[in-house]
């Protein structure tokens, strides 16, 4: 083979790599269906005031929602969705523990009843839902211990 030829061949070659590796490398960001653009006045406000009451076991969470003040001319609620993370009473200092949907609780109640087990930390978030997914940021956090 001439050394022309050789060149041309590797060149070829790096071109083609090059190309593979662009078209294989995975692309960034988060996948999924596109989402409409929200203004400011379209995202309902985060639930405040969580509290509670006990009944035995039975843990009533109850909420207000300034969203809901003014329907007409705000952004329209939905529901509200419902979050709860537990740590075991002995467990360490500052472990990291996830939030998980307890489920929606839909429009107009602000309240959600939940039976809690002995011995351990409760943690429960709520947030507003609105039209077309849109979600407000999470409440305060309420903190319950349960022994």
């Amino acid at each position: 083979m001439s050394r022309i030829f050789q060149r041309v061949l590797l060149g070829l070659f790096f071109v083609l790599l090059g190309a593979g590796i662009l078209f294989m490398a995975p692309g960034c960001g988060k996948k999924g269906p596109p989402v409409p653009p929200t203004k400011d006045a379209d995202i309902p406000a985060a639930p405040t005031g969580l509290k509670y009451t006990l009944k035995d076991r039975d843990l009533t969470l109850s909420w207000t929602c300034a969203s809901l003040q003014n329907q007409e001319q705000g952004p329209t609620v939905e529901g509200f969705e419902v979050f709860m993370a537990t740590k075991p009473l002995a467990s360490c200092q500052g472990c990291p523990f996830i939030f998980k949907s307890l489920g929606v609780v839909s429009m107009p109640r602000k309240s959600f009843v939940y039976t809690l087990d002995q011995d351990l930390h409760y943690y429960f978030r709520v947030q507003t839902l609105g039209r077309d997914n849109i979600k407000s940021k999470v409440s305060d956090t309420l903190y319950i211990e349960f022994p």
